[in-house]
């Protein structure tokens, strides 16, 4: 019974998309498609995440040529840089796709919820959460990790490296992006939840997590399951109509895909367990300064009587992109800097001016309008954007004007900001690392075609934390170290899922002379 099932289902599974290509109901093979596969079936793009590399990069390519790819059946990606406000921008009347269903778990959350009016309040429930001022607040929680993170590197240091020479492997004993991860959630387990989990002094990840029938309390590796749950959720999200299916399906047949699953519950278990943990320290009155407290009261002390899951899910996005999306920039501003020496002197430069030889730890308020540094984070932000996927957006039912073309409604319209960000009219030399695009008059022309954190009323809530970290921990790196890549001609792997994951980045580190 049940093969013929699984029979019938990959019969129609099969045949609806070919007949639906072969009538060609909304014009859309004009577009020229991905893959000759794209136009008949979603499982296509599914399987460019299976492939591993960077996708975007691919359909950069493809949109030199063609200002609009098809990418699925009933799916568009667009090239150029104007078409971002059409989909994202404050005025779109287009809304979150149906790929946003499969996120949810008992509950939306504010970064999937596909609903406006829900958008709205949510977004207004945890907007003084965010708020600059407000972000301000935690600096002394960002300095702690900081210093944490300090520690950790002053452990690592080794004998300074003499000019011209390459590091011998037994140094590269820093493996920064892994450290700038466990920096990201140190930072957002204190910001959010009043947590010290202390990643940076044990220098591994292992949490605590809890299964939510309660069974007990064990061990699991944060961003290993994070991670995992990145992964399987995008392999087969796109082909939305067929999620659950797939997701049993794939479970059965590939064993490795039956641990990325296994990991991904890890996730939610990790979840469970800090909130219940918070929750409990609630109830006991304690009085904390964190994100979680704007769950539960409104502005006016009101108690916003949010159910358990939704309070489970807002908690697992700000969890999610509050250390993951950071930790990548972090790492990849690093990278550039060590892969652009004539960048990273003259950042040092800056800074040192701005800071005493005694700031072990950068104050904000010396570094946040350092015109450079912000530059530096700028453009490592632009050239490998931390969350490139196409977010998908959903047409309204009559239509809808796109770089002044009309396209039909209840259509999937995308763009990647990996794509975005390489628009030669905007950012000539776009695959070069320029800082100085970023300074004076400049930086007005190009502001409108640069969306790491999206656009819009759905734009990155969490920018003013991202741009907090970023700004105190690069400048507290650079005034007090010096770092080398395994190679002047090294490069660190990549692979898109829906964020731009960085492979591993060993360095080598040691103090610079004068902090010796």
């Amino acid at each position: 019974m049940y093969a013929l099932s699984l029979l019938l289902t990959l019969a129609i599974f099969l045949l609806k998309p070919l007949v639906t290509y072969l009538l060609n109901p909304k014009g859309l093979n004009k577009y020229p498609p991905y893959s000759p596969l794209c136009a008949v079936t979603n499982l296509a793009w599914c399987l460019e995440t299976w492939r591993g590399g960077i996708r975007s990069a691919k359909l950069w390519q493809m949109h030199k040529a063609h200002p609009v790819i098809r990418i699925g059946p009933n799916s568009l990606s667009y090239g150029h840089p104007d078409a971002y406000a059409d989909i994202y921008g404050h005025g779109t009347k287009c809304v979150k796709d149906a790929f946003y269903q499969t996120e949810k778990t008992t509950h939306f959350n504010l970064g999937n919820v596909i609903d406006k009016a829900e958008h709205t309040r949510k977004r207004k429930m945890l907007a003084a959460a965010f708020s600059a001022g407000n972000v301000l607040g935690w600096e002394g929680k960002v300095a702690r990790a900081v210093a944490d993170l300090i520690d950790a590197c002053d452990r690592h240091c080794t004998v300074p490296l003499e000019k011209g020479r390459i590091p011998d492997s037994k140094d590269l004993n820093f493996d920064f992006r892994a450290w700038s991860n466990f920096f990201t959630i140190d930072a957002i387990a204190d910001i959010a939840l009043s947590e010290k989990l202390g990643l940076l002094a044990a220098g591994n990840d292992d949490v605590a997590a809890k299964t939510v029938d309660r069974r007990g309390v064990y061990t699991a590796s944060y961003r290993d399951c994070l991670h995992a749950s990145k992964i399987a959720h995008t392999r087969i999200a796109f082909a939305d109509q067929w999620y659950y299916f797939n997701s049993r399906f794939i479970t059965r047949l590939i064993p490795s895909y039956r641990k990325l699953w296994k990991l991904t519950d890890g996730w939610n278990d990790i979840v469970h367990h800090y909130v219940s943990k918070r929750l409990k320290r609630y109830f006991a009155a304690e009085k904390l300064d964190d994100i979680f407290k704007y769950l539960l009261h409104g502005k006016n002390g009101q108690s916003l009587n949010l159910e358990w899951g939704e309070i489970a899910a807002e908690t697992a996005v700000i969890l999610d992109a509050g250390s993951a999306t950071t930790a990548i920039a972090l790492n990849n501003v690093i990278y550039w800097l060590l892969r652009s020496p004539r960048c990273l002197v003259r950042l040092r430069e800056e800074v040192d001016d701005a800071l005493e030889a005694a700031d072990v730890i950068a104050p904000y308020e010396k570094v946040k309008s350092l015109p450079y540094l912000r530059a530096c984070l700028d453009e490592s932000l632009r050239i490998t954007p931390p969350f490139s996927y196409n977010l998908p957006r959903r047409t309204p039912s009559d239509g809808v004007y796109i770089l002044g073309e009309f396209v039909p409604g209840d259509t999937t319209v995308s763009m990647s900001s990996y794509v975005a960000h390489r628009d030669e009219e905007a950012f000539p030399e776009a695959e070069k690392y320029i800082p100085e695009r970023w300074l004076g008059e400049k930086r007005k022309d190009i502001q409108s075609s640069f969306v790491p954190f999206s656009a819009g009323s759905r734009g990155c809530i969490g920018r003013n934390i991202s741009y907090l970290e970023q700004t105190v921990l690069v400048a507290s790196l650079v005034h007090r170290y010096e770092f080398a890549l395994p190679g002047p001609d090294w490069e660190q792997d990549r692979v898109e899922v829906t964020n731009l994951l960085p492979g591993p980045l060993p360095l080598k580190i040691w103090r610079r002379e004068q902090y010796l």
